[in-house]
């Protein structure tokens, strides 16, 4: 996925999308009105290989939400959380401040916060918490195409949808399942 395989990408969102078909929760999270909103990279500079870029603009052209805005975006550079040992990511407080949000140039109702992957959920967290300080009001919700699993002995099925919440809990993000 980081890699941004041309050909894989596109195979990744049509799943998304006959999801979508089947599934209410889904569907109505990609609503037509939904302004979908990539989750930065861990750097302040836009890269055109920045995977939730991509991963948003691929869902939206199948039709999958409203537009796609950039308006999130990285003030400070955070450590990679991908290649960070568990106990030196960067922590929810370090994303938050890390974000700055950009004024719309169009009013905004509904966004959907769309990254590759979450594992503890802190980077949505943070993000969902900045969006919600810089434009108050606003309905914000989060995909991911690929969720974690942590150690898990046994893989019952290797795609599945999930809908799921993370959370603040005991000085953390928790995301559940």
């Amino acid at each position: 996925m980081k890699r941004l395989d041309p050909l894989w990408l596109p195979h990744y969102a049509a799943f998304v999308w006959r999801a979508s078909r089947d599934d209410a929760r889904l569907a109505e999270l990609f609503a037509p009105d939904a302004v979908l909103v990539p989750v930065p990279s861990s750097g302040p500079m836009r890269d055109v290989r920045w995977t939730a870029l991509q991963l948003a603009l691929t869902l939206r052209s199948l039709g999958l939400g409203g537009h796609v805005w950039t308006g999130l975006r990285r003030a400070i550079t955070v450590r990679k959380s991908a290649t960070a040992p568990t106990a030196a990511r960067p922590s929810v407080r370090a994303h938050y401040q890390s974000f700055a949000v950009d004024v719309p140039a169009l009013p905004i109702q509904r966004v959907v916060l769309i990254d590759d992957v979450i594992t503890r959920g802190r980077t949505a967290l943070a993000a969902a918490a900045r969006l919600r300080t810089g434009l108050p009001g606003v309905d914000i919700r989060a995909f991911a195409l690929i969720r974690t699993l942590g150690f898990a002995n046994r893989l019952e099925r290797l795609i599945e949808c999930c809908h799921g919440v993370v959370r603040w809990a005991g000085g953390d993000a928790r995301r559940v399942p």
